[in-house]
């Protein structure tokens, strides 16, 4: 078991600043080389009050403030172009750092692009439906709309 120090969020395992035991390989494989987590260390444990810091100023501080602002993303509807073929196919999908930008241009509260959750790749003009964790006991549906540029 190899015990880490996540510098992301990874879902299913926990938050910036959290330290896991995992299984060697998951580390070797996984969160090592996409800079997910470092290895744990009594040195790096002192970072881990900053990494925290630096969670708490990101996150919507109270559940209240996440249910303002989950009504207020579910209000709204989103729109993002993209290129597409004459069958409604998209060159390339929809991303998650796209969906953010379509966000913060309708108006709605800016969210964190890790924060939104694709159940499948968008590869085709239409509506979709995309979840985004605004706090551990609030998420929003957003109605996502994709249309040809």
């Amino acid at each position: 078991m190899a015990k880490l120090i996540l510098t992301h969020e990874v879902t299913g395992l926990g938050e910036p600043g959290d330290v896991v035991d995992v299984k060697d390989g998951y580390a070797r494989n996984y969160l090592l080389p996409r800079k997910l987590a470092t290895p744990w260390t009594k040195g790096a444990e002192k970072q881990v009050a900053s990494i925290r810091a630096a969670r708490k100023a990101r996150e919507i501080a109270s559940l209240d403030d996440a249910k303002a602002a989950k009504d207020a993303l579910e209000a709204k509807e989103v729109v993002v172009t993209a290129r597409s073929g004459e069958s409604g196919r998209l060159f390339g999908a929809v991303t998650t750092a796209e969906i953010a930008e379509a966000v913060k241009a309708a108006g709605a509260p800016a969210v964190d692009k890790r924060k939104i959750e694709v159940g499948q790749p968008i590869k085709a003009l239409g509506e979709y439906t995309v979840s985004v964790r605004l706090h551990p006991e609030v998420s929003a549906k957003i109605n996502l709309k994709v249309v040809a540029s």
